[in-house]
Parts: C-alpha cells; structure tokens; sequence
C-alpha cells in the first residue's frame, strides 16, 4: 500500500489546541506537513505546537479568533510568512452555545455562526485566493457534525451553521474545480467534552479514559471512537491520492468511514394542471407524505445489560 506523504505541503488547521483539531494538526504534521495551528488561548496554542514539534514535526501558533477577515488573513499570512506557501486549510474552530428556540439569544445565535459559518468563510476566501495565485491547487477541508446534517435538539445555531458548511463546500467544490482545489466536509464523531456529556456515552468514554478499548458496538456500530480515529481522513484528504475527491460530505468515528447523501428528492407526485390545498390534504398521505423523513441525530443502540 502507498504512504501517504505530505512533504512539503502546509497546512492551517483552525481551532487546534485542544480536541479533534489537534488530532487533525498532528495528523498531518505525522505525515509530514508544516502547520500553523492556531487557538484563542496563548498558552493552548504554544502548547499544541510544541505537541506537535515535539513529536518530530514543523508547526507554528497563531493566536486569534477566528471569524473576522482579519483573522484569515492573519492565519494564511502566518503559513506563507513561516512556509513560504499554503497547500491545506482545516476549518475546525468552533464554539456552543445551546439553547431551545425559544431561550436562545440574539448574541447565542450570532456568535455561534459568527465562528463556525462565518470563520469557515473567511478563512477559506483567503486561503482559496492564495491557493489560486500560487496555481497549483490544494485542500479545503471542511468540519461540519451530524448535526448540520440531520438537526439536533437545543442547537439551533450550530446546526444552522454546520448544514451551511456542507452547502459551501458543494458550492466552492465547483467555484474552485478549475483551480484544482478541493472541497469537502468532513462530518467526524468521536469522544469529546461535547459528546461525555451524552448518557449513552459518558460510561464508555470515562472507561476508555481509564485504559480500556471501546466495545464494537460503539465503535463499528455507533462509528464512535477517539478524536485520532477522526484524524486519519484529513491527511488522505489532503494527499495527491485523493485528489479526485470533492464537494462530498464523509462521515468518520471509530472502525467506520461513510459517504453521507446530498439533499435530494425522495418521492414525488403530479397533479395535473397543479395543486389547490384541498387536493394536497386529499393525497399527501397516500403519496409524498407516506413515509416522512426522520430528524435527528438517532439515539444510541446500546445493548442490553
């Protein structure tokens, strides 16, 4: 089998001090990419870049929220300043603030997109434009959740923003094929803070934090396991062996990786000369509305006792 090589290449991996980004950070950095890794906190961000280095590989902090132009700009500007060149951006930062619709405020709603929609966007505009002036294409990988594409219970705003993330990275799959970029969604689901505080989970993440393995169940049927399992697609996803790849939206989480569908018609039916509510009311149960589509993450299926 080829080894994957990253040699030479540079990456920007947002929001990777801690967690899944920094699996994604040393990933790449294992296969021997330069990456600018970048938190809010200075001493996270110093501290994941001595991670990193201390591990063998080249990275560098930038300290910044992202979110702003400026912010992109600042971290593009760092990669080429430090590297001479950007080959991969990973658009992982992002926060929580959940609440039920009726509870969320303006500034909840706000900041949430304002990092994870909002700070995919800008950062992906600057590294697409340096992508672009140096002609030879490169990655953009972007971090979306289960819960953009399906909903979730209390998280309005992050799953707003994660379903747009996968809508631009259809979108930008096509602006940039040309270039000889590519654009995807990576839809990850591992042990994390967010996900120990899911009852199913926490006593299989608190045993696993003790030493021991993950059941099958969890990690074959579930697709859960740990932030490293989530890390392998990202350096593949940047190598040449995946440069046919794009506008798709994958799923990884312990032994299994998935192709999610993009948003398309289930079923329809015809009126001849349109439709008034009445005949709608008459036929939806008989035709479209049969078989309703499903919402929300399913619940996990742990076996019984």
């Amino acid at each position: 089998m080829p080894t994957i090589d990253l040699t030479g290449k540079v990456a920007v991996v947002t929001g990777s001090g801690r967690g899944l980004g920094l699996a994604y950070a040393h990933a790449l950095a294992a296969h021997g990419a330069s990456v600018v890794v970048n938190d809010v906190d200075e001493a996270v961000a110093a501290a994941a870049a001595k991670y990193l280095t201390d591990a063998g590989g080249t990275a560098v902090a930038e300290v910044v929220p992202v979110g702003t132009t400026e912010a992109a700009d600042r971290l593009v500007g760092r990669a080429v300043e430090e590297f001479g060149r950007l080959d991969a951006l990973v658009t992982n930062a992002g926060i929580l603030r959940d609440r039920v619709l009726w509870k969320m405020t303006d500034d909840d709603f706000d900041t949430v997109l304002g990092t994870h929609l909002k700070g995919t966007f800008t950062c992906a505009r600057a590294a697409a434009v340096r992508m672009r002036e140096q002609g030879e294409g490169g990655s953009l990988i972007l971090i979306g959740s289960p819960a953009g594409q399906r909903g979730n219970f209390g998280q309005t705003n992050y799953a707003a923003a994660k379903a747009g993330i996968a809508a631009m990275a259809r979108t930008w799959s096509m602006e940039l094929a040309r270039a000889g970029i590519t654009v995807n969604a990576v839809i990850p689901v591992a042990a994390t803070a967010m996900t120990e505080t899911i009852p199913a989970f926490a006593p299989y993440i608190a045993a696993m934090k003790n030493g021991e393995p993950l059941p099958d169940f969890l990690r074959k049927g579930e697709g859960f396991g740990t932030p490293e399992d989530c890390a392998a697609l990202i350096p593949f996803l940047v190598s040449d062996a995946a440069r046919a790849i794009t506008g798709q939206a994958i799923g990884i989480g312990g032994d299994r990786v998935a192709l999610w569908s993009h948003p398309q018609e289930v079923r329809v039916a015809y009126a001849d000369g349109g439709w008034t509510p009445d005949t709608l009311a008459d036929a939806w149960h008989t035709s479209v509305g049969a078989a309703p589509e499903t919402v929300g993450i399913p619940a996990p299926r742990v076996p019984e006792a």
